[in-house]
Formats: C-alpha cells, sequence, structure tokens
C-alpha cells in the first residue's frame, strides 16, 4: 500500500519527520539528537527547528531541549473532528465499563495510528495508550480488525502468512485479538468501525488482565462502533 517515491520537498519531509522523531521520543530531544537520528548536519536541524519553532509546532526550553508545542494539540484535535468528537463519549463509557483503556485507531497506509484514547476513570491500574502512537498495520488487535474490514487484495502484500490466518479468523468472529505482540505482556481486543466514504477504522482495548472474557470485551466494543456509526450516518 506505500509507495517508495522520493518527496516532493525535501525540506517539508525532513521537518515533517523532526515531529515524527518528537512524538516517538519518550522525553524531549537535543537538536544534535534530532540532527543524528534526521542523520543532517546540526545546522540544517537547527534552521528546521527554528521554522518549525516559529510555528508553535516544537518548543525549547532553557537547556536548549526541543519538544512538541501546544500547536500540535490544535492541529491534532482537527485531524477527523466529527469522528473524534462521536468516538469520545462512547470510548469514555466503555473504557468506564470495561475498567480499560479504549481507543481509537485509524488506517495510515501500512500503519495503524492511535487517533484518540480514554483511561477508565475508577480502574486501579491501566494501560497508556498515546494518541499518534503507531505500529504496523500487520501486528496487534487493531491492525488485524482493520484488515479484516478490507479486501485481500489491499492488505500489504507482505503481510506474513500467519497475520493471515490471524485476520480470517477476526473475520469469522467479527473481532481480533494479540497478546505480546505490539507491546510485551499486553492483550488487546479490537472491533472494525466502517464508515460510508472513509477507511476502516477501529475500536480497541488495551490491558494486561481481566476479569472480563474476550468475547464479553468484543460485545462491548462491538455497541461502541455501532454507536459510533450510527451517528456519523455510516
Amino acid at each position: 500500500m506505500a509507495t517508495n517515491t522520493p518527496p516532493a520537498s525535501q525540506t517539508l519531509s525532513r521537518g515533517i519527520r523532526i515531529l515524527e522523531l518528537l512524538a516517538d521520543a519518550r522525553g524531549s530531544l537535543t537538536i544534535d539528537q534530532v540532527a543524528q537520528r534526521l542523520t543532517v548536519h546540526r545546522s540544517v536541524a537547527y534552521r528546521l527547528l527554528r521554522t518549525l519553532e516559529d510555528h508553535g509546532l516544537v518548543t525549547r526550553d532553557d537547556a536548549g531541549r526541543v519538544e512538541l508545542g501546544a500547536r500540535m494539540a490544535a492541529l491534532a484535535a482537527g485531524v477527523a473532528h466529527d469522528l473524534q468528537a462521536e468516538a469520545i463519549p462512547e470510548l469514555t463509557a466503555a473504557a468506564n465499563d470495561l475498567g480499560m483503556t479504549c481507543f481509537l485507531v485509524v488506517l495510515d497506509r501500512d500503519e495503524c495510528v492511535t487517533l484518540v484514547s480514554v483511561e477508565p476513570r475508577h480502574a486501579l491500574a491501566s494501560v497508556a495508550q498515546r494518541p499518534g502512537t503507531r505500529h504496523p498495520v500487520s501486528v496487534g488487535a487493531p491492525g488485524k480488525a482493520i484488515l479484516s474490514a478490507l479486501p485481500p487484495a489491499l492488505w500489504p502484500a507482505d503481510l506474513p502468512a500467519a497475520a493471515r490466518e490471524d485476520v480470517a479468523q477476526a473475520v469469522a468472529l467479527t473481532y481480533a485479538t494479540s497478546h505480546d505482540e505490539v507491546i510485551p505482556t499486553l492483550r488487546s481486543v479490537a472491533v472494525p468501525l466502517t464508515l460510508r466514504g472513509r477507511q476502516p477504522c477501529a475500536i480497541a482495548v488495551v490491558y494486561v488482565a481481566s476479569a472480563h472474557e474476550t468475547p464479553s470485551i468484543a460485545a462491548r466494543l462491538r455497541l461502541c462502533s455501532t454507536a459510533v456509526r450510527d451517528a456519523l450516518g455510516g
């Protein structure tokens, strides 16, 4: 599904890559770290960061370390705004009912991206799922749930045989599961969310252990998916 054509603008591509690096980082980065990860000279990284800083997309602290700026949150909120607005109340209800972090995943070429995530209100412990988190569509319950809503011709050409079997099972069950795939020790259950005129999405939960049986978790997520689809006229 992805292409290997070179970017039309190398400068723009590098700026976007910096934002991706900062989003994936567990904390702030120095300019030297950004330059190293981007494989460019420090002066190039500095100019790119200054431009992003001028637009409020990144910010620097007194020590010169860089992190994403508040403007990024405003941009993120505008992505599929109607979908986020309808999904958040349903995700919140499901998260509280199940005592698990519930999140909405969208397809970005051959990757899954968490669009919005809600942690349960009263759980003693829950797993965080940061918006913007991405992983290959071939691993994890959300990716397999999304693929189950797509014809095989649109699956990644290099999708492993084991993953194809998992997707076929997800089609039969109408939900997908995973354990120890994306993050060690964690489990996930996901159901597809199909909306008219959009790429398939998935609604999922992530957890370590639960008293809920997998089919009952999936049933609750299907209620969430149906509510969001109906609200959007999908």
